[in-house]
């Protein structure tokens, strides 16, 4: 702080002169307060469809924050084998009864109950496990921690996500025949085909993303389901270390090369 490298307005710190930013930040904080019920609620519906068993809040939101242009960011765990019927039927959901509209229901990122490590071991997806905060599924969301304790010594300090936010729900009657009619052979097929058939509909509409960045924005497996085409933790990262550079030249520290 004494060279000027890290600022304090009130308790928050940040590596640039502008206390706007804290402004900025307590509005965000206090407007995440005011939506949080409707994000509850909409998880709820989630939390109902076929082949769900677990839903997080992820995004900005799970962080504690959100403004005019934010959205509801959901992080959908389901039954193996199932993983794109579930996805197809919520996006259908959302582009019939909601008119495609992604500021409240957006529906990003969808991972199986047999393959819940996240393979993309790095800061970024270790800060998107820490700051999850689970609404649906308390079982489904303790086996996924357990599965990615790699994330902990990212932040060694964060207390353990509060299971008080966790609820309970019963699938409806549709939802219930929705899964009979569709656990067996039949069932599997329908995945694997919406699976395929997701993947072709994605590398038309993003060929600009390059084979490298399509695998990890666009990550389409039999347990995930990714669709991030801003690639933003490409972005934040290649930004963090190059801000970390500059700071370390600017200011001529010592400290080793780190890389996020």
């Amino acid at each position: 702080m004494k060279k000027g490298i890290i600022f304090n307005f009130d308790g928050f710190y940040i590596d640039v002169n502008n206390p706007d930013r804290v402004e900025r930040r307590l509005k965000g904080n206090e407007m995440a307060r005011n939506i949080m019920p409707k994000a509850i609620k909409v998880s709820r519906k989630i939390a109902k469809f076929p082949y769900v068993k677990g839903v997080c809040l992820s995004g900005a939101l799970s962080k504690g924050f959100y403004d005019d242009d934010g959205d509801f960011d959901f992080f959908i765990i389901t039954e193996p084998n199932r993983l794109w019927i579930a996805r197809t039927l919520l996006v259908l959901y959302k582009k019939i009864f909601l008119l495609n509209s992604k500021k409240y229901f957006c529906v990003n990122y969808f991972i199986s109950t047999d393959k819940l490590e996240i393979s993309e071991q790095n800061l970024f997806t270790a800060t998107e496990i820490a700051t999850l905060i689970p609404l649906y599924g308390t079982d489904v969301f303790n086996d996924f921690l357990t599965k990615n304790q790699w994330a902990t010594p990212y932040f060694p300090n964060k207390p353990s996500p509060k299971m008080s936010t966790i609820r309970d729900t019963e699938k409806g009657w549709f939802s219930k025949m929705i899964q009979n009619a569709f656990n067996g052979s039949f069932g599997l097929k329908l995945d694997q085909y919406l699976q395929k058939l997701t993947i072709k509909k994605w590398r038309r509409k993003f060929k600009n993303l390059a084979q490298e960045d399509f695998n990890i924005a666009m990550k389409s497996t039999r347990h995930v389901s990714k669709h991030h085409p801003q690639n933003y933790q490409n972005k934040v990262i290649t930004r963090l270390n190059e801000r970390y550079s500059e700071v370390i030249k600017e200011y001529n520290l010592k400290y080793p090369e780190k890389h996020a």
